[in-house]
C-alpha cells in the first residue's frame, strides 16, 4: 500500500480549488485539494503503524502553520500542471524537511514547492488557456494549518485519512 503525508486547507480553499479540479483534474475523484507534504511510499500495514508512531513524534512539538495564497504557477515545462501557489512560515519547510528523512521514505526527489494542484493530465494547449484565464482571477487566500494527515491509498486509487495530527499553536 502506499501512504503520503498532507495538509487540507479550509473549505474555502478547497471550494475555489475543486471549482476547478472538477473540469481538468484527473485526480479529482481520488483525493481532495491539499498540500502535499510527503509524497507518496510503499508501505504495508506494519509499515504505516510505525510512520504513524514516527508521525506522533514529529508533530508533538511541531508548529501550526501560516499560509497565503496569491496567485497560480505551473510546472510548465516539466509537468502540464497548474497550481495555487502556497507561500507559508518556516514552520511548513520545517515540517517538510523532517519528512524527508529515511524513516519516511528518504531524501525529497524535487525541490519542496507548496502548492495545490488545480489541473494536472491535460494537454499543453489546455494549459495555457487554462493558466491564462486564472492568472487574471483575484486570488488572495491567507489561513492557518493545524493539523496534518497520515493518509493511505485504496485499492479503487482514492486516498483516506488513515490519522490525524495535530500542531502546536503559538
Amino acid at each position: 500500500m502506499k501512504y503520503g503525508i498532507v495538509a487540507f486547507p479550509s473549505k474555502e480553499v478547497q471550494d475555489f480549488a475543486n471549482g476547478y479540479r472538477m473540469r481538468y483534474d484527473s485526480h479529482y475523484a481520488q483525493i481532495p485539494p491539499h498540500i502535499t507534504l510527503r509524497g507518496e511510499v510503499e508501505t504495508d500495514e506494519a509499515g504505516l503503524k510505525e510512520v504513524a508512531n514516527r508521525l506522533f513524534d514529529v508533530t508533538k512539538d511541531a508548529k501550526a502553520f501560516h499560509i497565503s495564497i496569491p496567485k497560480v504557477g505551473t510546472f510548465k515545462p516539466i509537468n502540464n500542471v497548474i497550481y495555487l501557489k502556497v507561500d507559508a512560515d518556516e514552520a511548513l519547510y520545517d515540517l517538510n524537511k523532517a519528512l524527508h528523512v529515511e524513516e519516511f521514505g528518504g531524501p525529497a526527489q524535487y525541490q519542496y514547492v507548496p502548492h495545490i494542484t488545480l489541473a494536472q493530465g491535460i494537454t499543453a494547449d489546455e494549459l495555457e488557456d487554462i493558466y491564462g484565464q486564472l492568472r487574471m482571477t483575484q486570488i488572495n487566500f491567507s489561513e492557518e494549518i493545524d493539523r496534518i494527515h497520515l493518509l493511505y491509498q485504496l485499492e479503487n486509487g482514492s486516498w483516506t485519512v488513515y490519522e490525524t495530527f495535530r500542531l502546536q499553536k503559538d
